[in-house]
């Protein structure tokens, strides 16, 4: 283990939960990425991993130096590609020493979003796109490790999502229906999964949070501060994501498999908090 993963190991103050364990996280771009917070609470926590993102994203972002630091392999894919995720799999085994324990589906782009199209007037092209991005892809890294029996017994895969897939949010756009059909392909893969090796599949729906994937949707900062204030605990940040991701990959929630865990503060379940009611009464007043 390098010198970089002894520190990180030692300044996080690790429980050990991932002990022994190996992972690959998909979609860290820059530190604003959950996924970057993933992988440093991953390998603080004893895992080792690799990362893998799209060859573009590797050129725009920065996860040559999270390699470095963390002492975690890059593996290029374009995750709508099922060769590429082939070579994810199979490379990450032979790095890693062995089966993959967890992996993280950190994933999301809409090109309509990009380019301002209105839900009612999109670009079907782009709306494939989409689909295949931020939800197909997952499909075909499911099938892609289930097929090469890549994952190790007893296994934990996540992805990220959003409330949105379970209610409608005015500009998350074709991103709702994306995330909609992620946790479809969750729960269908889980029941699969989970009889053959124990293999349990979650996703984790977290706050806005400020990411450059996340930023990108129209009236983001609105988006923020309304969850913000409605969520009796604020929003959660991208290091409290991580956190509770560390918890889904280790051998603490064995039996936690099929289902969208909600890890928004309790905006979910909120119907009205009073500092909502007290914003809402000053614009009223205005």
């Amino acid at each position: 283990m390098s010198t970089n993963v002894n520190t990180l190991q030692n300044e996080n103050c690790g429980n050990n939960l991932l002990k022994g364990k190996r992972g690959i996280i998909f979609g860290a771009l820059n530190e604003k990425s959950i996924a970057w917070k993933v992988a440093e609470k991953a390998v603080a926590e004893g895992a080792s991993i690799t990362l893998s993102n799209a060859p573009i994203a590797l050129r725009m972002g920065e996860i040559n130096r999270l390699s470095e630091k963390l002492n975690a392999p890059v593996v290029a894919a374009d995750a709508t590609s099922v060769e590429d995720l082939t070579q994810v799999f199979e490379q990450s085994q032979q790095l890693l020493g062995g089966k993959i324990d967890f992996v993280l589906h950190s994933i999301g782009m809409s090109p309509n979003v990009r380019k301002g199209r209105k839900y009612d007037d999109l670009s079907y092209e782009f709306f494939e796109k989409t689909l295949d991005i931020s939800a197909l892809s997952f499909h075909k890294m499911l099938q892609v490790a289930r097929k090469l029996d890549a994952i190790a017994e007893g296994g934990s895969i996540v992805a990220l999502t959003y409330v949105a897939a379970q209610r409608a949010f005015t500009g998350y756009n074709d991103m709702a229906d994306a995330k909609a059909l992620l946790e479809s392909i969750t729960r269908n893969f889980g029941l699969l999964y989970g009889p053959e090796k124990g293999v349990r599949i979650n996703t984790v729906s977290q706050s806005p949070t400020v990411t450059t994937a996340g930023s990108g949707v129209g009236g983001f900062d609105l988006f923020y501060d309304v969850a913000d204030k409605m969520s009796p605990l604020g929003n959660a940040s991208a290091d409290d994501c991580a956190n509770y991701c560390v918890t889904l990959f280790s051998d603490y929630t064995k039996m936690v498999t099929m289902q969208n865990l909600y890890h928004d503060g309790g905006f979910s379940t909120t119907g009205m908090s009073l500092a909502a009611m007290e914003q809402y009464e000053k614009s009223r007043l205005k």
